[in-house]
């Protein structure tokens, strides 16, 4: 009989060969993460229910705990939906707007404002210019969470949209592996391997590796991306009470022919544009690689009596290197003239390097127990890039239904610009949960940051210096029954920001309060997680987006900006074999003379996703997701409102194999991916794909 290092080592072996497989054959996959129907084991894995989390207040509280709206995006609903991408995982989250701007590069929005707070693992991370370039894959994540509302506490500023928490693998005790072969729509082939397990007979060593493949083309003329995709953490257990981990995450995204702008919204008579949803500016030589290497080193000692110290540092580089093209202008109606070239190269190199120390645990005070946290973070993120330009530009074009792509390259021989600036972070964090009664729980905080850049950013000076800027947090949470809680947080608002104005000069700060409360409840043996919230943000020097100009967008501060509305959302198994996640947002912004704003965000958003096994047969699964949002605009034009509807179906062959299928926009509906930009591009057609997996 093999021993578990040598079941390891044939699992990593076969999950190797497959990868060869799919080049030579292209077969198809994705893997279900339950193995047997019906056991606790299956259960976990198919669950859509939230789970407790840290990311909040570094406090590991329940959502009902928790005073603030909390979802999950679990590893089930990852592999049940086949999202591959972060995009199409937040697609799903409640509340969370996804402005896909270009093929290639991604903001994400919330409650009417840009998402800029990011973590691994409950660490803050700085998204330089608050947005992913390339296309992020969550293979290698566990789940996403997302928290809804302000979060300095923990992120270091208090933007009041949300923070987005990525959950990584980690190694596991007993054996596992899994092999996903996926084949789909626009010559799609995916492999996916995730092999687990312990490295000694001890089991004080343990270690997990994720490999990812993806080739595709696309609806869109002439685009096409490959991503590669490598996660390898290590866990060392030094001793009965120290753990050791150390891991790194290399993602790779090459894409051929990407959007850089896109498509024109209107013509020069005002009317709208409606072109074929494979229409694409992009020429036939362009193209975007990024690359990023995230490496970590985490040390947790358990002190005894409840209490724990942790250090993690993380370095981050990430390298973005393209030869594009962009198209400007406004055409005419008629002969759909009137569009000109701006061609340009671009390379970039962002390093990041981030600490983070904190010791928590609980203590005793007038007879109660509570808890606490202290801790003290510190990042580093130097970025330099360069953009060459072309004395092509201006060259006039041809109507788009036209357009080939064929077009000279780039020369490169009309000067170049660029930015080599420094950003610095530093913070001092505590927060204690407070038990005032055997019902009534108190969360207090702050955080105290210190923010400098320095540098220069395409001819304009970026040195910023802001210190001692405290950012408080509390909230209440009251249990009214053993299934139901109530709760109310206030957070205050100071958030520098990365968008910079027509000079190129930084926005200052947007600074501000967000308010919350609501009442969550855990039901059916706490098998669903219920909420309603309701929220109002008041803040000044809001980045609004105030046109395009040499291939970059510029914005301006706009003061009084208000943000109101309420969430409902329900997820866990709402009846036996039925689980569910679902969620209802209502936003009103307004400025400072009561009239509506950002108006490229919905009032109305509504998503919903549910799988269910069915009684009769069990080994078979069936789901549909559903995504709906009202109309919206960005001053050039409209997007009526629309619904996307997604189907998918599983069978399990046996405890090992599973095959699945997945359809995209039921109903083919045509809309644009969004109106975040005074350009946009169409969001894909009908589309589908098949899974074969293999689970050990």
């Amino acid at each position: 009989m093999l021993c578990r290092k040598t079941r390891l080592a044939v699992a990593i072996a076969a999950a190797c060969s497959f990868n060869h497989a799919l080049a030579a054959d292209g077969a198809a996959v994705q893997l279900d993460a339950q193995t047997v129907v019906g056991n606790a084991e299956a259960a976990e894995a198919d669950s859509y229910k939230s789970t407790p989390s840290s990311a909040a207040t570094k406090l590991d509280l329940t959502p009902r705990q928790t005073p603030q709206s909390i979802s999950t995006i679990s590893r089930g609903q990852l592999d049940d939906f086949q999202l591959d991408s972060v995009n199409d995982a937040l697609k799903m989250a409640t509340g969370i707007q996804v402005q896909e701007v270009e093929t290639d590069r991604t903001y994400y929005s919330a409650r009417g404002f840009d998402i800029t707070n990011f973590q691994y693992d409950g660490i803050g991370i700085p998204f330089v210019y608050g947005n992913v370039e390339g296309d992020l894959d969550t293979a290698v994540f566990e789940r996403v969470e997302v928290i809804r509302g302000a979060n300095g506490l923990m992120s270091g500023t208090g933007n009041p949209s949300a923070t987005i928490n990525f959950v990584r693998k980690r190694p596991t005790l007993a054996p596992q592996a899994r092999i996903d072969l996926t084949a789909g729509s626009w010559d799609k082939r995916r492999i996916d391997t995730d092999v687990s397990g312990a490295l000694t007979d001890a089991g004080t060593i343990r270690g997990r590796v994720v490999y990812a493949h993806e080739n595709k083309n696309s609806y869109l003329d002439r685009y096409a991306r490959e991503k590669n995709v490598f996660h390898g953490v290590l866990e060392f257990d030094l001793n009965d009470s120290t753990l050791f981990t150390l891991g790194h995450t290399l993602q790779k995204s090459d894409a051929n022919s990407p959007l850089w702008g896109a498509l024109p919204l209107n013509y020069s008579d005002g009317s709208a544009t409606d072109y074929s949803r494979s229409t694409s500016t992009a020429a036939d030589w362009a193209y975007w690689d990024n690359q990023e290497n995230r490496s970590f080193a985490e040390l947790a000692h358990d002190l005894g009596n409840g209490w724990q110290a942790k250090a993690v540092v993380t370095h981050v580089k990430k390298e973005g290197d393209g030869s594009l093209f962009y198209v400007y202008g406004t055409p005419d109606r008629d002969t759909d003239l009137g569009l000109f070239s701006f061609p340009s190269e671009y390379q970039d190199e962002n390093r990041q390097l981030i600490g983070d120390l904190q010791l928590n645990g609980a203590f005793a005070l007038a007879g109660r127990q509570h808890d606490a946290v202290l801790g003290a973070s510190w990042s580093r993120s130097e970025l330099e890039d360069i953009s060459w330009y072309d004395s092509s530009t201006g060259t006039a074009l041809p109507p788009l239904e036209q357009w080939n792509g064929n077009i000279g390259k780039p020369l490169n021989d009309a000067g170049s610009n660029g930015s080599d600036f420094t950003d610095r972070m530093q913070s001092y964090y505590g927060a204690a949960r407070w038990s005032l009664s055997d019902r009534l729980s108190l969360i207090s905080g702050a955080r105290v940051v210190d923010v400098q850049s320095s540098g220069g950013n395409y001819g304009s000076d970026k040195t910023t210096k802001y210190s001692g800027e405290v950012v408080p947090y509390a909230g209440l949470v009251f249990d009214l029954s053993e299934q139901y809680s109530v709760y109310a947080s206030y957070t205050e608002i100071f958030d520098p920001q990365t968008e910079t104005d027509r000079s190129g000069s930084r926005l200052a700060p947007v600074e501000g309060v967000n308010y919350e409360a609501g009442i969550k409840g855990e039901l059916l043996d706490e098998r669903v997680n219920l909420s309603l919230a309701l929220f109002r943000t008041e803040q000044d020097n809001v980045a609004e987006a105030a046109g395009f100009d040499a291939g970059k967008t510029f914005y301006r501060g706009v003061e009084g900006i208000s943000s109101e509305g309420y969430e409902l959302e329900v997820s866990g198994e709402l009846l036996p074999g039925l689980q569910a996640n679902a969620g209802y947002t209502f936003v009103d912004i307004t400025d400072a003379n009561d009239q509506h704003a950002v108006t490229y965000s919905p009032k109305h958003l509504f998503k919903a996703a549910g799988t269910y096994r069915i009684p009769a047969l069990e080994q078979l699964k069936v789901g549909a997701s559903l995504n709906w949002q009202d109309e919206v605009r960005n001053g050039i034009a409209e997007q009526d409102a629309y619904a996307v509807v997604n189907l998918m179906a599983s069978y399990e062959i046996d405890r090992n194999w599973t095959v699945s299928a997945n359809l995209n926009n039921l109903t083919d509906e045509k809309y644009l991916s969004s109106l975040y930009w005074t350009q946009a591009y169409y969001a894909a057609p009908r589309n589908a794909s098949m899974t074969v997996s293999w689970n050990y």
